[in-house]
């Protein structure tokens, strides 16, 4: 019971920062279940089945809050949809003993990518309006779809800054359509596990916990995305996957890393982390003070 309280909150939690940074949920859940020893493919297969209702319920949330661009959902989302198909399929045909370090390393990646993606500076904003091309769209949404579905996240790590980047699109509508066209790539991921795996590996009862807690959380979300600050979530999240996917690489068989190895490790990445987010404190704070105008000076009279 204590273990499904715990995915529950994980779930929520991940769901929160997913709502607000438009990437995460599979990545931060994924870590997780990895964590508790769930075979590679099973880990993905049942974060894309919870997922099939969280990103239902976060996309219906973020377009009550007018965060959704439905064309970009579209020629975004179906291709992504054939390569989450496609990577389901290949992550699940592969061994245990080469599946797990090879998650772990994608996850990893794409935690360094978070931290230093979020500790460095903002999103440009000189192309806003313009639209967005099919010829960028379909490729993006093939690749980060493959690698959400055999990675077990990597929808929103890579779709969300590769939309930021474009500057075409507002940061809300950003996160809102990501969130949305994330329910197409779930849908089609968890087909092709259930194809080639059947129910095997798979806890119906941590699929549940995992989309209660995300579903509670996708309208509280969907609202916080316009006040909370992204950069440091991302920052602070990024480090607590990379920490986490770093022990998991460590301590198993391809790497067998020794206990001083493994803490010397732990505490650089410790340090960076903890410094990462301090700067990413920092310049919020001084943005902030800098977006606010100075009072105008009123001269004294004669």
């Amino acid at each position: 019971m204590r273990q499904l309280i715990l995915l529950g909150l994980v779930g929520l939690a991940a769901q929160l920062v997913d709502g607000g940074l438009g990437m995460a949920y599979g990545v931060t859940t994924t870590t997780l279940l990895l964590v508790l020893g769930t075979n590679p493919a099973a880990a993905s297969a049942t974060v894309h089945l919870a997922e099939i209702g969280t990103t239902l319920a976060s996309g219906v949330s973020h377009w009550k809050f007018g965060n959704v661009d439905w064309r970009v959902v579209l020629r975004v989302g179906v291709p992504g949809a054939v390569g989450a198909f496609a990577g389901a399929t290949v992550l699940s045909n592969l061994e245990t003993d080469v599946a797990r370090p090879l998650t772990s390393t994608i996850l990893l990646v794409l935690g360094v990518y978070l931290l230093v993606r979020f500790t460095r500076s903002g999103v440009r904003t000189e192309r806003l309006g313009q639209p967005l091309r099919k010829r960028f769209l379909a490729p993006l949404g093939l690749f980060a779809g493959f690698l959400d579905a055999s990675g077990g996240g990597g929808w929103g790590p890579v779709g969300t800054p590769a939309l930021l980047a474009s500057g075409r699109m507002e940061p809300r509508k950003v996160v809102g359509s990501i969130d949305a066209s994330e329910f197409l790539v779930a849908i089609a991921a968890s087909g092709g596990f259930l194809l080639a795996l059947g129910s095997q590996g798979i806890n119906p009862s941590w699929v549940l916990a995992l989309l209660v807690g995300g579903v509670i959380a996708a309208p509280v979300a969907a609202y916080l995305v316009r006040i909370v600050p992204a950069r440091i979530l991302g920052v602070a999240v990024g480090g607590l996957i990379v920490l986490t996917n770093s022990r998991t690489l460590l301590t198993s068989d391809v790497v067998g890393a020794g206990e001083l190895t493994r803490t010397v490790v732990y505490s650089v990445l410790v340090a960076v982390w903890v410094g990462a987010v301090t700067y990413a404190v920092t310049a919020h704070q001084k943005e902030r003070r800098a977006a606010v105008p100075e009072p105008e000076r009123v001269a004294p009279p004669g």
